[in-house]
């Protein structure tokens, strides 16, 4: 059931949660607006065929959550909402679902701004802006801040497992540290790419067999079952595929000093950044890590809003402080002897008014 989501542990004094049915096109969503301190609530929808509707109420819930704090501290003007379309089992979508999606986002008077997520893509937000302006990462031209997320996402958590080596390993250069990547998508693909450039080693783990084969012939990498990559003997283990792994029996299988990747929600409770801490496992907090994409994303969407135009060269330059941020968290981290999540909470919870 999905009525009492207000009994969730997840639920955070949510400003709003909405579900949205349209019989005629057989849509079922949820909006979630976790806060609007900062802005409008910006966040992605994801399409994703859940086993339980209250499954798809929790994700809603903890993805919101964590746009808040994403947002707040990439210090953009924008709060934290998110947005999940039940899919059925055969992940069908129809024109008609995206136009009612569009009509319950246009309904909300531009509290809620969406864009792309698992499951979705640019021509998805295009079909959806056709029925509502409060959408970002549309199609752009080259050189302009906007389209698809994934690859400024994986910019993002290239140069923080960067940083992880260097504050963690003190090593400068990535040639021969070696990786274990699980999920090799938009995001995990385009990070097992930047770090094979660097000279990385990288063993690479997916769902879709195909994709991970053709990508480790191309990079040179080594794969391993999905079930067995957070058993890699490795220097970082970088999650970018689906969340909560990190619970008390992920956290135990783990073989590496660091953990930074860009997975959405990686501690599957709050106690499990103190469960990696007890294990000498240095954490690069995902929200942090992880908010290259929507940092262009929403850079897009205001100067479009402004009339504006916004240069990619700015959303890197964004992207480029995720290194510095990071470090600070860690070294707040080693000084208060809170875990690196804690303080990044603090940090975005001061900013929001929480």
């Amino acid at each position: 059931m999905m009525t009492a989501f207000w009994t969730e542990p997840d639920f955070d004094d949510h400003e709003l949660v909405e579900v949205i049915r349209d019989r005629a096109s057989g849509l079922t969503a949820i909006i979630a607006i976790h806060s609007t301190h900062l802005g409008p609530a910006g966040g992605g929808a994801r399409f994703w065929h859940y086993a339980e509707p209250a499954d798809a109420m929790r994700d809603a819930l903890r993805l919101s959550r964590g746009m808040s704090y994403k947002n707040a501290m990439a210090g953009l003007p924008a709060g934290g909402g998110k947005a999940v379309i039940l899919a059925d089992v055969a992940r069908s979508k129809t024109p008609e679902m995206l136009s009612a999606f569009g009509d319950a986002i246009e309904a909300l008077g531009g509290r809620y701004v969406t864009a792309e997520d698992v499951g979705m893509a640019e021509a998805d937000m295009a079909a959806i802006a056709r029925r509502t302006d409060h959408v970002s990462g549309l199609p752009v031209e080259n050189g302009s801040a906007g389209g698809d997320p994934g690859p400024f996402t994986a910019m993002g958590i290239y140069l923080g497992i960067k940083a992880a080596v260097a504050h963690r390993l003190g090593r400068d250069s990535m040639d021969g540290v070696h990786v274990a990547v699980q999920g090799v998508g938009s995001v995990g693909g385009g990070v097992s790419r930047l770090l094979a450039r660097d000279g990385a080693r990288l063993t690479l783990a997916d769902i879709d067999g195909p994709r991970v084969g053709a990508l480790a012939e191309q990079l040179g990498a080594a794969t391993v079952d999905p079930s067995r990559i957070m058993e890699v003997e490795c220097d970082v283990f970088s999650p970018n595929a689906l969340g909560a792994i990190l619970d008390d029996a992920g956290i135990a299988r783990l073989n590496a000093p660091i953990v930074a990747g860009g997975a959405n929600n990686q501690l599957a409770r709050p106690e499990h950044g103190l469960a990696l801490a007890g294990r000498g496992i240095l954490y690069a907090p995902d929200y942090v890590i992880n908010a290259g994409g929507i940092i262009n994303v929403t850079l897009e969407y205001v100067a479009r809003r402004n009339g504006e135009h916004c240069g990619v060269d700015e959303v890197h330059s964004r992207i480029a402080q995720i290194p510095g941020r990071l470090t600070r968290i860690w070294r707040e981290s080693e000084e208060s002897g809170l875990t690196p999540d804690m303080v990044a909470d603090r940090m975005a919870q001061a900013s929001i008014g929480r």
